[in-house]
């Protein structure tokens, strides 16, 4: 195997490419997910230079979409398990395997982002408040420390969803642009009309 061509395969994998296709619900859960992890992580990286009455807005905005987010996750993990809403892989072997590792990873840290969220608000003494309906805590407020390891946990696997989701697209946008195969056009079906058949 060439430099390439082991790059091409690790891009293949980064970018999450299975061989796929995916139908309209799933690309619009993947697009919607990926719209309110970067509105939260926006929010969370920005709030701090805002007026006080602006941070809590923003602030329970945070919350909200959060709850939103782990509605999203949940909603795509059952759809991707049901039969029937993908067509046949079109590739085999271990490039297949860990594109789908890619795939579960981010699940992961996406699932643990929101569950560690949950337990920061609920570790404060406050319930998690999805625009205005309150999901009270299992426990009440908890020591200075603990609040902190979980806001800092959080943190981490915050960057570490943008890092990965920022390389799975970058790896996407490589594979359109510079291979011309199909691995965007599955989970982007303007880049069909747009760009190579391939």
């Amino acid at each position: 195997m060439t430099d390439q061509t082991s790059f091409d395969t690790a891009t293949r994998i980064a970018a999450g490419d299975d061989g796929t296709t995916y139908d309209n619900v799933a690309i619009s859960l993947h697009w919607l997910t990926a719209l309110l992890v970067l509105t939260n992580f926006a929010l969370a990286e920005i709030w701090d230079y805002f007026s006080k009455p602006t941070q809590q807005w923003m602030q329970s905005l945070h919350i909200s979409l959060g709850v939103l987010l782990a509605a999203v996750i949940v909603v795509r993990l059952v759809w991707r398990l049901l039969p029937g809403h993908q067509v046949s892989p079109l590739e085999v072997g271990w490039v297949k395997r860990a594109s789908k590792g890619m795939h579960y990873l981010l699940y992961a840290l996406l699932v643990a982002a929101v569950a560690l969220g949950f337990l920061l608000q609920w570790s404060r003494g406050h319930p998690v408040s999805f625009f205005g309906l309150d999901i009270p805590g299992p426990y009440g407020r908890q020591p200075r420390p603990v609040r902190h390891q979980i806001q800092e946990l959080h943190n981490y696997v915050a960057w570490a969803i943008i890092i990965i989701a920022a390389l799975h697209a970058a790896a996407a946008l490589y594979h359109h642009y510079v291979l011309k195969d199909r691995v965007l056009s599955r989970m982007f079906p303007a880049a069909r009309r747009s760009g190579p058949a391939g």
